[in-house]
């Protein structure tokens, strides 16, 4: 390649790996995309770095962890002193376009409490200086879920004007981006990030906004393993909702043959580097109340496949299938030595360039880290074969960024146990296998620039999700059933500071949670005092 190549980062949101047919998708979900790593390079093993959208999308940006830019939840603006992508790549000659949503600029503090005064692009355009360096084309809403539906919406240009747009929203919003692309030079440089929606639920509603017809084109779905037999069940609506959400993905990939289309039209084929990835997967409420947020593969496993030749002379195209472990945060180096930037010594991810390279692949550290927030204080490190876990009970999710102390959480043999049926956090025969991968994630911990931690076993017999801690705290505060609670609980499960927080469940869902994650002698007592704490507590509650 003589000159540097045109770089197009497609984006989507909350999207699962296994919806791509080149993923093992059965029905006609992704044709386009599936041709794209026929040619390519389809990662088998991709996993974001942060499992909720805004803390993802800030370390996409920069290179750096969630924790290091103080985005750790949604709701922080990405600090107007980072260097992104778009200025990195403007030093080395780019031009930098951004479409669709940004999720980076409205700063609030409290998930009950309205957004700061002034600091708050709901509904209205984002300033320049808090647009990470994007100024050549801005076609954006910040929360786009605010500004639009799965049909009609609007967004805002880069004078701040409103831009509307009718039909399906990816549709709309992919014809922003065409608009940029044909206005392309042939001898300059471009970097265009087209940030989707979909397949996210609308927020307002909670359901998956797919085109019309979805429900019935994609009513014969296969079920994920991975929802079919999950242990537990927070609200799960997978059998209702996912042909919608195969819907979304279906829509996502006719318009990435738009952009293929747009390329081959104003002659940049052979000049352009195309990237398709999500933030995060969903495990569609099997795990915890959350579509997202935890450790389990549902939520953190999604699609990566590059297709295109960079100026480090790396070749993504051949159709190959790579079966090493990258990460999100792998992205941003990746991209910048596509463009032949130097890396720049702050950004915590390695260029999946020398994964592809044989001379330096044996280097290549086969494990992933993420940073888990917003329903729990927590940390994980994947590998190959094993997934483990910890969590800070003690911790307020929304409020917290990190912890000093964390407790063990879960331990998956991913080999003999690729659903994540089985937790052996508990498992003395597996004690040699967690002490390791204690190990190893204190170690990435400190990397991230994070206080290595104190890392404590699991709670006995009884590992407690999201659920299970919210119920709990919900029926200890609660002056009819605080003391038969607390004499019921193991000693020592929750740290009193765990207390604090008052979430509303019903008893059952504790019982039905408690007997799923384990713990046989607690779910036994609890069963048998079923009847008092539900008569008790309707009495006193009036529901």
């Amino acid at each position: 390649m003589d000159r540097k190549p045109n770089i197009i980062f497609f984006f989507s949101d909350q999207q699962r790996w296994d919806t791509a047919g080149c993923y093992g998708q059965r029905m006609p979900v992704t044709p386009n995309l599936d041709r794209m790593a026929e040619a390519g390079v389809c990662f088998e093993n991709a996993f974001t770095c942060q499992p909720v959208c805004g803390p993802a999308r800030a370390c996409l940006q920069t290179g750096r962890y969630a924790t290091e830019l103080g985005c750790y939840r949604n709701n922080i603006a990405l600090p107007q002193g980072e260097m992104t992508l778009a200025h990195y790549l403007k030093e080395a000659g780019y031009r930098s376009g951004y479409v669709g949503k940004w999720h980076l600029a409205s700063t609030g503090g409290d998930s009950n409490e309205p957004l700061e005064p002034g600091v708050e692009y709901v509904c209205r355009g984002v300033p320049k200086e808090r647009r990470g360096g994007y100024d050549d084309y801005w076609v954006v809403s910040d929360v786009l879920e605010a500004t639009s539906h799965g049909y009609g919406g609007f967004l805002f240009d880069a004078e701040n004007r409103r831009v509307e747009f009718e039909g399906y929203r990816t549709d709309g919003v992919t014809g922003f981006a065409l608009d940029y692309m044909r206005t392309w030079d042939k001898n300059q440089p471009y970097f265009l990030f087209l940030s989707h929606i979909e397949p996210h639920h609308q927020n307002d509603h909670r359901r998956f906004e797919g085109p019309k017809g979805s429900k019935e084109q994609f009513a014969g779905f296969d079920a994920p393993k991975d929802l079919a037999s999950a242990p537990g069940d927070w609200g799960s609506d997978w059998q209702t909702q996912y042909p919608d959400y195969l819907g979304c993905c279906s829509r996502l990939d006719y318009n990435l043959g738009r952009v293929l289309a747009c390329v081959k039209e104003i002659g940049l084929e052979d000049d352009t580097v195309i990237i398709y990835a999500s933030d995060h997967g969903s495990h569609f409420k099997t795990r915890t109340v959350e579509y997202k947020r935890s450790c389990h593969d549902g939520s953190i496993h999604i699609p990566l496949v590059i297709y295109g030749k960079d100026a480090s002379g790396t070749s993504f195209l051949g159709g190959k299938r790579e079966m090493g472990l990258v990460s999100l945060i792998d992205l941003p180096s990746t991209i910048l030595t596509m463009a032949g930037v130097t890396v720049p010594e702050c950004m915590k991810g390695r260029p999946i360039q020398e994964l592809l390279d044989e001379k330096k692949r044996e280097k290549w550290q086969n494990e992933v880290f993420l940073q888990i927030s917003e329903s729990q204080v927590g940390r994980c490190i994947r590998t190959e074969r094993w997934k483990y876990s910890v969590r800070a009970y003690d911790r307020k999710p929304w409020l917290d960024a990190g912890a000093d102390t964390y407790r063990e959480e879960y331990l998956y043999d991913l080999e003999q146990d690729p659903d994540e049926l089985v937790n052996l956090v508990c498992s003395p025969e597996h004690e040699a296998v967690r002490t390791e991968m204690k190990t190893r994630l204190i170690r990435r911990m400190a990397e991230a620039g994070e206080r290595e931690p104190v890392i404590l076993p699991s709670f006995g017999h009884t590992t407690i999700s999201l659920g299970v801690l919210a119920v709990l705290e919900d029926l200890v505060c609660h002056p009819f059933t605080s003391e038969m609670m607390k004499e019921l609980l193991p000693e020592g499960m929750v740290e009193s500071e765990g207390w604090e927080r008052v979430r509303k469940m019903r008893v059952k869902e504790a019982a039905e949670t408690v007997l799923t994650l384990g713990g046989q002698e607690f779910t036994d007592r609890l069963l048998e005092e079923m009847e008092k704490l539900e008569f008790g507590w309707r009495q006193e509650t009036g529901e």
